[in-house]
C-alpha cells in the first residue's frame, strides 16, 4: 500500500458507535445494523454475519467511518462502515475477521483521534 499523509488521515471521521439493533439479511453474507453515534442513528450494511450473530453486536461499541458515502447494498442504504481487524488475505491464514472496539465506557459519537 501507499504512504498517506496525515492530512489524508485526517480526512477520515472515526466515531465510537454503540450498536442498538442487528438483523442478519436473509439470503447474504450481510448484517444490518444500527449504531446509535450520540447526536443521530444510522444504519450500516456489514458483510461480518458469517463471523458475529446479531445478538452478539448489540451493545457493542464499535468504531466507524462517519463520514463515508452511503452507498447501496443489496437495496439497503449503509451510511458509514464499521471498521474491523482482519482482511480477507487474513482469512486465508485462519484469522477471523474482528470488529475493531475501545476500553471502557466512551460515549457514543466520541471522535478517535
Amino acid at each position: 500500500m501507499s504512504e498517506i499523509t496525515i492530512d489524508d488521515f485526517a480526512k477520515l471521521d472515526l466515531r465510537v458507535g454503540i450498536v442498538k439493533s442487528a438483523e442478519r439479511i436473509e439470503g447474504t453474507r450481510l448484517l444490518k445494523l444500527i449504531v446509535d453515534l450520540g447526536s443521530e442513528s444510522r444504519q450500516i450494511i456489514s458483510g461480518i454475519a458469517e463471523f458475529y450473530t446479531p445478538e452478539e453486536l448489540v451493545g457493542k461499541r464499535v468504531i466507524l467511518i462517519a463520514n463515508l458515502k452511503p452507498k447501496k447494498i443489496r437495496g439497503f442504504e449503509s451510511q458509514g462502515m464499521i471498521l474491523a481487524a482482519g482482511c480477507k488475505e487474513d482469512e486465508e491464514k485462519g484469522i477471523k475477521p474482528r470488529i475493531l472496539t475501545v476500553d471502557g465506557e466512551v460515549p457514543a459519537g466520541t471522535k478517535v483521534c
